[in-house]
């Protein structure tokens, strides 16, 4: 009964591209499939008796907690305005410097990365804010563009970020499922500490040759990227770039360190971020009762978004099981010649193009349990999976002609920005991130040599 399982992929896919609702469209086409199979006999309705422990799962699951944490420190951060200190600071920090903007950019990008993770909103705030100052001061308009798009979607892959707590539960589930597969009865478990840990160096590399790639430009094209006259700015002291960064980097040192060192798990380390920033908020003076209800509102809309889909995808999942559609994607890259790195190339390629029209949150629970303990019972590591499958749905985020990222930002881009000249710019970073996922498949140590060093895997 594999090509049930395979029709019932199609017709998910096929609702999803006609924009009916991700949560509905998984759970209600998988119980109608299920219920067609029980009348004709080609489904064991046993499977569905399964449903309410998977609820109840999901309920308790504590891992799972830190997303609307996460998503609470990102909102609230946003509306604190911290990018708008951490732009005028660090671009008068770099003076005339040639390209000096479009790198402070990036790096405020990175910052808000590492403390919101929310890839939307890190895109449309840095357009609002600098992409009219890049064009005033001459700069070509691909540049700024792709230089929004890339450093908005390094929220994808830079702890923490929301996107690896949830593939960080998903593995775990695939890695055990996997191990008891191979025999293995006494499984190693998988955190979203993991993740965190493996995506550093990653995450710290492609910012390396995010800014490497400007500096390029400002070399072989300076017209680009014009130098600034900096008479018209105001120059920043010591204490100015303390009050700038010390807010932020103190969140995130606080968040991302305590996990590191094994002082608190990811829930409680997000518990802590989400207080942090709202202590920034009321120092910024940013906090009113209004303002908390919104950022309550955002948050409490994301968050019932992220579970419903999840409760979609368990249902989804559950039916493509019974279905025998796990046996048939095993013996489908079984079969591929080349072996491990054929299935693990044509998992990426599959993904890939599938988040030109699907979330990463879509992907990650309805994908991410079918391809992950297929390709893990190969010998896989799965940290290192993990991070692989986080930077090519960044990866898709970026990519023309559907993009998440560029749908962002052309939304809130002037006219006079055409969306040919975003995609024109988008391109060169790209071929950045594929450059990444090269490097990281030669060279997996650099993603698997902090958390073998921190935790001793």
């Amino acid at each position: 009964m594999e090509w049930v399982s395979l029709l019932l992929f199609l017709a998910v896919i096929g609702l999803l591209l006609a924009g009916f609702p991700v949560a509905f469209s998984l759970g209600g086409t998988a119980l109608i499939f299920a219920l067609a199979g029980v009348i004709g006999g080609g489904f064991e309705s046993a499977f569905l008796h399964g449903l309410p422990n998977r609820m109840y799962g999901i309920m308790t699951n504590e891992t799972l907690v830190a997303v609307p944490l996460f998503v609470f420190m990102g909102i609230t951060l946003e509306r604190a305005k911290i990018a708008e200190a951490l732009l005028e600071t660090l671009s008068a920090l770099f003076g005339s410097m040639r390209g000096g903007l479009g790198i402070s950019v990036m790096l405020v990008g990175m910052l808000l990365a590492a403390s919101t993770g929310i890839v939307g909103a890190t895109v449309v705030t840095m357009g609002l804010l600098s992409l009219p100052t890049m064009l005033k001061r001459g700069y070509s308009p691909a540049i700024p563009a792709g230089t929004i798009c890339a450093s908005g979607t390094l929220g994808q892959i830079i702890p923490p970020s929301i996107v690896l707590v949830m593939l960080g539960d998903v593995m775990s589930s695939a890695y055990q499922r996997a191990q008891l597969a191979q025999g293995i009865f006494s499984p190693k478990t998988l955190s979203v500490g993991d993740l965190f840990a493996g995506a550093v160096i990653p995450g710290l590399l492609l910012v390396v040759l995010y800014v490497t790639y400007l500096f390029i430009v400002t070399i072989v094209n300076p017209a680009a990227m014009p130098a600034r006259d900096n008479t018209d700015e105001k120059r920043v002291s010591f204490l100015d770039v303390l009050t700038a960064l010390l807010p932020p980097l103190s969140l995130i040192f606080a968040v991302l360190g305590s996990i590191l060192a094994g002082i608190a798990t990811p829930t409680e380390a997000a518990g802590v971020g989400a207080s942090g920033a709202l202590l920034i908020a009321l120092q910024r003076r940013q906090l009113s009762k209004k303002r908390l209800l919104e950022i309550m509102r955002g948050t409490l809309r994301i968050s019932s978004m992220v579970f419903m889909i999840l409760i979609g995808a368990s249902v989804f999942s559950l039916v493509f099981r019974g279905y025998g559609g796990d046996d048939g994607v095993r013996a489908l890259l079984d079969a591929l010649p080349g072996g491990i790195f054929a299935a693990v190339l044509v998992v990426m390629l599959v993904m890939f193009l599938l988040g030109f029209v699907l979330d990463f949150i879509e992907i990650t629970f309805v994908v991410v349990p079918i391809v992950a303990p297929v390709l893990l019972s190969m010998g896989l590591d799965p940290v290192w999976l993990g991070i692989m499958i986080a930077i090519n749905l960044q990866t898709s985020f970026l990519t023309p002609p559907f993009g998440f990222a560029l749908f962002y930002l052309r939304g809130v881009a002037p006219a006079s920005v055409t969306t040919a000249q975003i995609y024109r710019g988008v391109i060169p970073f790209v071929g950045i991130q594929v450059l990444a996922l090269v490097i990281l498949a030669v060279f997996p140590d650099l993603v698997t040599w902090l958390p073998n060093r921190l935790y001793g895997n």
